[in-house]
């Protein structure tokens, strides 16, 4: 009775022996997708000067545990008798099939190849700050991950956005990821206002600031009708920081300009009514 039971579990011809060699090639092939992933994360982190690009990494990891699950369903198609029959019938209808495929899943084999494409390309990698337009309008954040399908950026507020690869791949993104970034002020003055005084304030409060690398200047840009408009420009060390200087100037401004007596510009709306007809 044992040898007859042992029979049918070796034989792949049985119905008993199909189960258990689909539980081996299954058992297997994740043990392999198990090793390969330990194995990268070693080598991630050996690299401490992140010479190894992760977005790479990451997407061709997941390329290659679903190659694995493929290549042990192909060998067990293969070894199974009752499979082999199964693979004929579906290569017969494969021309078919493909394009009924093709077109149910346009959208998901187009995320793909974008996110191959974006690989390939790299505009950007994990880790990086991102600006993109959102239905909500343009939104700053850290792209978090770069899936098969799709790209999840984190935003500064901690909310999480899901953009299809095709859209990342073809709309206008702008990397932000550049160590230095310019943070620009620009205050309005009236007409009657120092602006030598105001412009040695501004840089004199952009020098002071913890978080400014450098003040590239503060010229005049525009004589509008409103007042005189100075446009302050520091380096910082990143998005944060930039943002955090242009609010923290802009406060401090406001309240040395009082002091100061230095006017700021206001929006002014000039409206002429004509009277026709005499009275």
């Amino acid at each position: 009775m044992a040898s007859v039971i042992l029979h049918d579990l070796v034989n792949p011809a049985t119905l008993v022996g199909g189960f258990a060699y689909a539980f081996v090639f299954l058992l297997i092939s994740w043990l392999v997708n198990r090793w390969i992933r330990r194995a990268i994360d070693g080598v991630l982190r050996r690299d401490h000067d992140e010479r190894i690009d992760r977005t790479a990494v990451h997407f061709v990891r997941k390329l290659t545990h679903i190659a694995v699950y493929i290549l042990a369903f192909l060998l067990f198609a293969h070894l199974v008798p009752a499979m082999r029959h199964f693979g004929t019938a579906l290569l017969a209808g494969f021309g078919v099939a493909s394009v009924v495929l093709a077109l149910a899943a346009q959208n998901t084999l187009g995320n793909l190849i974008a996110g191959i494409s974006i690989l390939l390309y790299r505009p950007f990698k994990v880790g990086d700050t991102i600006q993109l337009q959102t239905p909500n309008g343009v939104e700053a954040g850290t792209l978090e991950a770069l899936g098969l399908g799709y790209t999840i950026v984190k935003t500064f507020d901690n909310r999480r956005i899901v953009v299809p690869n095709s859209v990342m791949a073809t709309e206008v993104t702008v990397n932000l990821s550049d160590p230095q970034m310019l943070a620009v002020v620009n205050i309005g003055l009236d007409y009657g206002a120092d602006v030598e005084h105001a412009r040695s304030i501004l840089t004199e409060l952009a020098s002071m600031h913890p978080l400014v690398h450098e003040v590239a200047g503060c010229p005049v840009t525009e004589l509008a009708s409103s007042g005189v408009m100075l446009s302050l420009r520091t380096w910082c060390r990143g998005l944060g920081d930039a943002s955090k200087v242009r609010t923290d100037l802009y406060e401090q401004a406001k309240n040395l300009f009082d002091k100061e007596s230095i006017g700021i510009a206001n929006a002014a709306t000039n409206v002429s009514v004509t009277m026709q007809g005499s009275l």
